[in-house]
């Protein structure tokens, strides 16, 4: 072999080593399994007292991430109707799922977002600002099953860009 081909094999399998490498890391080494109270619980905003409160639910699985406050991503089940939950949590018309990884069978943010889309699926907020500008939402099928991600909101979506926060936002925190 001339020092040509040993360089372009080397080359070649380098870019290799790093690509299967930055798959891994994107797709799987950054999330870690939580549980429900490692998560803070399901939440979903009332009506009434416009603050979250825990509902029912059962077989409970979510993922996270300490790379992003966006990387969160649950499922869960519960007992409660869609017509019991719309008239007592607020409804939120914001509520668009974040794709996950692939490997997190239960979160299929396209099937969620078409069921959001179409009226099948309900869209709550969950939790406002659970960290500044990130708002945990929420949507549940007629047939109790529930999602849970994370998205920026209006507010965070100014001050992430660099620029004040509008008056109606909340004080962001030193560090933005």
């Amino acid at each position: 072999m001339n020092a040509a081909r040993i360089a372009i094999v080397g080359i070649v399998l380098t870019a290799l080593v790093a690509g299967v490498s930055l798959y891994y890391l994107q797709v799987y080494a950054y999330y870690d399994e939580v549980s429900a109270q490692e998560a803070g619980e399901v939440q979903l905003t009332s009506v009434v007292s416009g603050r979250p409160e825990i509902i029912p639910y059962e077989n409970f699985e979510a993922i996270d991430s300490n790379s992003s406050p966006i990387r969160f991503r649950a499922c869960f089940d519960t007992p409660l109707s869609q017509a019991l939950l719309s008239e007592t949590y607020v409804i939120s018309d914001e509520a668009v799922p974040l794709t996950g990884p692939g490997w997190f069978d239960c979160y299929d943010a396209q099937a969620i977002g078409d069921a959001l889309e179409n009226g099948e699926a309900i869209g709550f907020m969950g939790v406002e600002n659970i960290e500044y500008g990130i708002n945990r939402m929420v949507a549940v099928l007629p047939d109790g099953r529930g999602f849970v991600w994370h998205q920026i909101n209006r507010c965070g979506e100014v001050v992430f860009d660099g620029d004040p926060a509008p008056d109606d936002c909340p004080e962001p925190p030193e560090s933005y």
